[in-house]
């Protein structure tokens, strides 16, 4: 990695930081009350925990010297003991309530974030990374509020303890002191060495279950190759590094505990060999010395402060992986709205976008018209899917600005822009519980179902919906559909939302060529009339278009209509002649559209007899009468 590389990543692992500790307070604040509750319970715990020793010394005390201890010294031995308990109790209640209300607020910071961000910053984690954050690590994550209280409070048992040693005698409390430095060794290298394996380990289980989730999504691909054994290793790939960071953690933790074993007793042989000697020479009573020894074994109780300084160095682990969701950049909106009765007319100005390093478009520059149709055409990797998202705002750009009807699309509110800026994609995702609930859903008021009815006619879904068992009414899950019938349906969701900007990336590509053409036609007529971008690979979509956007290594090479630029850009025919040899389609000459019979002119319909219509510019002006 580069310098300016690692410094970078330097950067966003610290910004990544700071967000998760910033999570992590307002989940703590969130349920303030309960964590307050919690600090007060176990701090009230840890109070009776360090006053039993006195008290239980002082009654003995009493009983040695044949004094018996009254009925309210009584009460008090009672009352301390039962605190302890009580209290213990009631802290770990309330410790379930905050692990459970943090780890929903954490989830609800983090799913926010992440629908906020521009969908290429939320692809840059896998599916499986993305739920593992959500799920497993939020959970960790959201125990670090009770955590910290836990063991805020488990520090008070020692340090009070050292206090009562000194209260008791300070010889004894000097011996015990003596091994303090190692207690803090101890600690510092258990929190060291826990934090850099719990952080791998983590890492680990979210790379895995990132392969998992890919190996989900291509099982029918994996079926048919017949590669489940492969797939089964690569996916378990991680496990032996799982299983060695595992034993790592398990191994710092009980080597801590082990050599915290080793020292406690010794502590606690030098608290009362001192304590003896001081017994002896009449400095301390016998109940003076049990209590030195309980509470030197409380002072010496590192086995809490581990166990909570355990628990918080994982959920600040945790916190930053969920975090690294809160950290993605977010699409912010203004408070404008569009003029009334606009035509939508798009603008670009000066728009470049970088990703990776690498400027994928180069300072685009055009006006598009109100109500037009413009197609945008290139070869793969010439832009085009990225000229739709800057179009529409589903990413911004790196310099320049995208204006509708004058308007800025940054300054709109969230929804005006859903409103009226609209998408069909050519792999659409349904949802909703039913087909007419998919169709319905988006910004805005639902359309009703005559329009959604009107919706699907359009995009050539309706026939095949209404033979369902129960219609629009059939449950997503229940209807088998082909990529074509799913591609139908994003295009009915796209036209029951049609705003003043509809942009149609690819939104064509499963259908047959009859199909979408009628498509075509049915958006030029029976949609509400606005400015259409569509991301055009058939000629046909070209064809109709009043203008075409032709793009070519990330730079607007021509802008005219088509017929213009098939006869004079030779280039221009060549980007639908590959096409037609990527696609394979047989029969067509190059530059003629898939599905067209061999020798039938560019903008004719299929079927047409060799030689009719041969005059291009006829043909176009015909195709786009349609």
């Amino acid at each position: 990695m580069s310098p300016p590389d690692a410094e970078a990543g330097t950067a966003r692992t610290a910004a990544v930081e700071r967000t998760a500790d910033r999570a992590l307070v307002a989940a703590a604040r969130h349920s303030a009350g309960r964590t307050a509750a919690v600090l007060g319970c176990t701090l009230g715990a840890a109070a009776a925990a360090l006053a039993e020793p006195a008290v239980l010394g002082h009654t003995l005390d009493l009983l040695l010297r044949r004094a018996a201890p009254g009925p309210a010294w009584t009460l008090l031995c009672a009352a301390v003991i039962a605190a302890e308990v009580v209290l213990d109790a009631a802290a770990a209640r309330l410790s379930g309530e905050v692990d459970g209300r943090s780890t929903a607020r954490l989830r609800r910071l983090a799913l926010a974030g992440l629908l906020r961000t521009a969908p290429h910053h939320a692809a840059r984690h896998a599916p499986g990374e993305t739920a593992a954050r959500l799920t497993a690590h939020a959970a960790e994550a959201g125990k670090v509020p009770a955590a910290v209280a836990h063991a805020a409070a488990a520090l008070l048992p020692p340090l009070g303890a050292v206090a009562a040693l000194f209260l008791i005698d300070p010889w004894t409390a000097l011996a015990f002191l003596a091994g303090v430095p190692f207690l803090v060794l101890l600690l510092r290298t258990f929190a060291r060495d826990t934090h850099t394996s719990i952080a791998r380990y983590q890492q680990v289980q979210l790379e895995t279950a990132g392969r998992l989730t890919e190996a989900l999504a291509g099982a029918r691909t994996i079926a048919a190759a017949g590669t489940a054994e492969r797939e089964r290793a690569r996916i378990l790939a991680g496990l032996p590094e799982l299983g060695s960071e595992g034993r790592r953690m398990w191994q710092v933790y009980g080597g801590t505990t082990a050599r915290s074993a080793a020292l406690m007793p010794l502590l606690l042989y030098a608290v009362l060999a001192v304590g003896g000697i001081r017994l002896s020479a009449g400095a301390i009573g016998v109940g003076e010395l049990l209590a030195a020894v309980r509470y030197a074994g409380l002072a010496a109780g590192i086995g809490a402060v581990t166990g909570g300084l355990a628990a918080v160095v994982r959920g600040r682990s945790a916190a930053r992986r969920t975090a690294a969701l809160l950290a993605l950049p977010v699409l912010g909106h203004g408070r404008a709205r569009l003029p009334e009765g606009g035509p939508g007319t798009l603008e670009l100005r000066g728009v470049r976008v970088v990703r990776g390093g690498a400027t994928v478009l180069h300072d685009i520059s055009l006006v598009i018209p109100g109500g037009a149709t413009v197609a945008v055409v290139g070869r793969s990797g010439a832009g085009k899917t990225l000229f739709a998202a800057v179009a529409g705002r589903l990413t911004d750009p790196d310099a320049g600005r995208v204006l509708l009807d004058g308007v800025p699309l940054p300054d709109l509110t969230a929804e005006a822009l859903r409103r009226e800026v609209g998408y069909a994609f050519d792999r659409p995702v349904l949802l909703g519980d039913t087909l007419g609930g998919a169709i319905a859903f988006g910004a805005g008021p639902d359309p009703g179902p005559r329009e959604v009815r009107a919706a699907a006619r359009a995009a050539g879904a309706d026939l095949f919906v209404r033979r369902l068992p129960h219609g629009y009414g059939t449950r997503l899950a229940d209807a088998p559909m082909s990529g074509g019938e799913v591609q139908r349906l994003g295009l009915a969701r796209a036209f029951a939302h049609a705003g003043r900007l509809l942009v149609l990336d690819d939104a064509t590509s499963s259908l047959d060529t009859v199909t979408a053409r009628e498509v075509e036609r049915a958006l030029a007529r029976e949609i509400r009339p606005g400015t259409r971008i569509v991301v055009a690979h058939r000629l046909s979509s070209a064809v109709r278009a009043d203008l075409v956007v032709w793009l070519e290594g990330g730079r607007v090479r021509a802008t005219g209509p088509h017929a213009e630029l098939w006869r004079h850009e030779p280039a221009y025919r060549a980007v639908f002649a590959a096409g037609a040899e990527q696609e394979g389609e047989p029969g067509t000459e190059p530059g003629a559209e898939p599905g067209m019979e061999r020798g039938a002119e560019p903008g004719t319909e299929p079927g047409m007899e060799r030689g009719a219509e041969r005059d291009t510019d006829q043909d176009t002006e015909r195709e786009a009468a349609r």
